[in-house]
C-alpha cells in the first residue's frame, strides 16, 4: 500500500501543475459551457474582474508528507477504503491528515494570493463552518437576502482545498461527470471569481498562505469535539468516505488518535486559539452562537466594520436559525445525496441536528470517558474551554 502512491505521483504532479494553470489565469466552464454565477441555471456573462497583480515569488510548500505505516496505516485503512491504494500522511508541525501525494496541491494553495478586503472562514470540519459561511457573507454583502438566492458554493465561496484532499478515484469520477456543482466546486479557479473573494478551507493556519492574517480577515470557529466526533463520523459516512461497518466505538478512537482526514483535532484548534488576539482574526464558538446568535451576529458584524439595523439583525437570527437554515436549498446540500461524492441515500443529511450536547445520545460511558481525558489532558494550560451542553429550551 505504501509504495502504490508512489507509482501514481507523476499523474497527481501533472493533475496538480494542471489545476494551477488553470488557477493562474484559465477559466474552467462547467459542463455545458456556460458559466453561472447566481442561480444555477441562470445564463450570466463571467462577473468583472479586477485584474490581479504581478505574482510574487512562489513559495516552495514547506512540508513533506510522512506516510502512515503499520498499525496507524491498518487501522485507517480498514476504516476508509477511498485511501487503501493511495495510502496517507501527516503534513506539517500539526500532522495534518491527507493523501501523501496531496503535496502538490498543497504548494497550489500555500501560494494562492491574498487581497486586502477577502475573507476566510477557518474551520474543522462539522464545527458549523456552512453557518458561519452564510452568517459572514449576508453581513459583507449588506444583508442582500436576494443574492443570498444563489448556491453558497461554488457561487459565492470557493472551497480552496477540497480538490486535493479528495481520494483521486472520487476526483476523476467528478471531472469526467455530468454534475456541473460537484465539477466548479472541485475546479473553477480562484481567480475566476469576482473580489473580494470568499474563501472556505479546513486547512490549519499553517498550511494557508503565510501572508493570510497579516492581509485578509479570517474567521475561524471551533465546536466542542464530543459533538464534532458524531457529526463527522455521520458525515463520512454520507460522503461514502467511511467503510459500511465502520463503528462509533472505532471512529472514536481513530478521532482520538487523529487518524481521520483533515484532523487532528487539536493542533488545528490551538493554533487559531493562539491567534486570537491578532486583529484580523476573530474566534468564534458553535455553541455561543447556539446560545446568543443574534449576539454574535452583532460581534462579527463589528469585526467586519458592518453596522446592521436592529431589523436587520433579527432578520438575519431568523434566517440563520437552524431549522430555516436546513430548509434553505440554497445553502443545505440537499443536492449532494445525488452526487458522486456520496453514498445517493436521499436519507442521509448534510445538516443534521445542529445541537450541542447529542454526544449523550450516542456515547458509551467507556467513549466518554476516553474523549473527556483526552480533552483534559489537551487542554491543560491553554485557556481554552468547551461547553458541552445546552438546554433544548436555549437551542
Amino acid at each position: 500500500m505504501a509504495s502504490s502512491w508512489r507509482t501514481n505521483s507523476g499523474a497527481v504532479r501533472r493533475e496538480a501543475a494542471l489545476f494551477g494553470l488553470r488557477r493562474r489565469g484559465a477559466a474552467i466552464a462547467s459542463s455545458d459551457g456556460e458559466r453561472s454565477y447566481g442561480r444555477p441555471g441562470a445564463e450570466m456573462a463571467d462577473p468583472a474582474r479586477e485584474p490581479e497583480p504581478e505574482p510574487e515569488e512562489r513559495l516552495p510548500f514547506p512540508w513533506d508528507p510522512v506516510p502512515l505505516t503499520g498499525e496507524r496505516l491498518a487501522r485507517m485503512a480498514a476504516a476508509f477504503p477511498d485511501y487503501r491504494e493511495e495510502g496517507l500522511a501527516g503534513f506539517g508541525p500539526s500532522g495534518y491528515v491527507a493523501m501523501p501525494d496531496s503535496k502538490p496541491f498543497f504548494e497550489e494553495y500555500y501560494n494562492t494570493p491574498v487581497h486586502p478586503g477577502d475573507i476566510w472562514v477557518v474551520t474543522l470540519p462539522k464545527c458549523g463552518t456552512t453557518w458561519t459561511q452564510e452568517l459572514v457573507w449576508l453581513l459583507q454583502n449588506d444583508c442582500d437576502f436576494e443574492g443570498a438566492k444563489s448556491m453558497l458554493m461554488p457561487d459565492r465561496y470557493h472551497f480552496l482545498e477540497i480538490t486535493g484532499v479528495t481520494a483521486r478515484s472520487v476526483r476523476e469520477k467528478i471531472r469526467d461527470g455530468e454534475d456541473p456543482l460537484s465539477r466548479r466546486i472541485f475546479f473553477d479557479p480562484i481567480e475566476s471569481r469576482p473580489r473580494p473573494w470568499f474563501v472556505k478551507t479546513h486547512l490549519p493556519l499553517h498550511m494557508c498562505p503565510p501572508k493570510l492574517l497579516d492581509t485578509a480577515k479570517v474567521v475561524y470557529i471551533v465546536r466542542n469535539p464530543k459533538d464534532v466526533c458524531i457529526s463527522y463520523y455521520h458525515h463520512l459516512h454520507l460522503y461514502n468516505e467511511a467503510a459500511a461497518d465502520l463503528t462509533l466505538e472505532t471512529f472514536v478512537d481513530l478521532f482520538i488518535d487523529g487518524l481521520v482526514t483533515q484532523l487532528p483535532f487539536f493542533p488545528h484548534v490551538l493554533e487559531a486559539w493562539r491567534q486570537r488576539h491578532h486583529p484580523n482574526m476573530l474566534f468564534l464558538f458553535f455553541e455561543d452562537l447556539k446560545k446568543d446568535l443574534r449576539g454574535n451576529i452583532a460581534r462579527v458584524a463589528e469585526f467586519l466594520g458592518k453596522t446592521p439595523t436592529d431589523e436587520q439583525l433579527d432578520k438575519l437570527a431568523e434566517h440563520l436559525h437552524f431549522s430555516n437554515l436546513k430548509n434553505n436549498p440554497w445553502v443545505n446540500w440537499e443536492w449532494i445525496s445525488k452526487s458522486a461524492w456520496s453514498t445517493g441515500d436521499p436519507n442521509k443529511k448534510f445538516m443534521r441536528k445542529g445541537k450541542t450536547g447529542d454526544w449523550k445520545n450516542h456515547f458509551t460511558p467507556e467513549m466518554d470517558r476516553k474523549m473527556t481525558g483526552w480533552m483534559e489532558r489537551e487542554l491543560e494550560g491553554t485557556g481554552l474551554s468547551f461547553v458541552l451542553d445546552i438546554p433544548e429550551e436555549q437551542q
